[in-house]
């Protein structure tokens, strides 16, 4: 059987922005618009107060991700997932059904992240505005609507797994950060958050190289994708923390 080719999921073509790429390609686009936009929209505005909406959407994420993790943890676990090689299961079978959902609300959810984006530009935050924020938010995007396009299910729960725990301890962060200055004696623990989404990308490179070479029924072409990301996220990632942490040491 072809391991490089693979035909879409008809079991998701009917769920919300799976069929076509054009609704996804327009959201990108308007994205990208806002984020051109909004800057010089509030170039000579104050300031917006988001403080409540602020703890209101990151504890909505923490509490979207920990269903996520939970889903991603207990439903391969009942289908007796393979660690190291799972093909999809492209049945109707309730569980199958199951992993595809979650593969959708996963999705979804990086649609609903680009939210960050329009809070650091309402809070004229825009030191926040990096390359690394925007490149992030808007491939992944593309990258799972991929996912549940062709592959919903299978090896990619890995990549969910890891994900949704990572952004359940990110949210839980940056919701506890909304709530007050009086907060950051709790939140020494920003660096290592940062070390903590490097890990995730090293799990996730490893995991998916090992498919690569292995014999196994999942789709080539989509493990080098994720492979080729991974490693531009690791040195994203990784300047990021230089620059942060240790150049900042070095110049103290």
């Amino acid at each position: 059987m072809c391991n490089t080719c693979y035909p879409p999921d008809k079991r998701t073509d009917p769920w919300l922005l799976v069929y076509s790429p054009v609704p996804v390609t327009l959201i990108f686009l308007v994205y990208l618009f806002v984020i051109w936009a909004g800057p010089r929209l509030m170039k000579r505005r104050e300031p917006f107060d988001l403080k409540v909406g602020l703890i209101v959407y990151n504890f909505t994420m923490v509490g979207l991700s920990v269903y996520m993790f939970h889903e991603f943890l207990v439903t391969p676990w009942l289908l007796n997932y393979s660690l190291l090689c799972q093909p999809v299961d492209y049945s109707t079978s309730p569980l199958a059904m199951r992993m595809a959902s979650v593969c959708w609300w996963f999705f979804f959810s990086k649609v609903i992240e680009l939210t960050d984006t329009l809070l650091i530009i309402l809070r004229k935050k825009n030191s926040q505005l990096t390359f690394l924020h925007v490149y992030h938010h808007s491939t992944m995007i593309f990258n799972w609507w991929s996912g549940v396009k062709y592959v919903a299910g299978g090896q990619s729960f890995f990549v969910g797994l890891i994900n949704t725990f990572v952004h359940t301890v990110m949210y839980s962060y940056y919701g506890l950060a909304a709530i007050g200055p009086h907060m950051q004696k709790y939140l020494w623990w920003k660096r290592y958050l940062t070390s903590l989404q490097l890990v995730q990308f090293l799990l996730v490179l490893v995991h998916t190289a090992y498919n690569l070479v292995a014999d196994c029924n999942y789709p080539d072409s989509m493990n080098a994708v994720v492979v080729g990301y991974c490693i531009t996220l690791i040195i994203l990632f990784s300047n990021f923390y230089y620059q942060s942490y240790l150049k900042k040491k070095k110049q103290k």
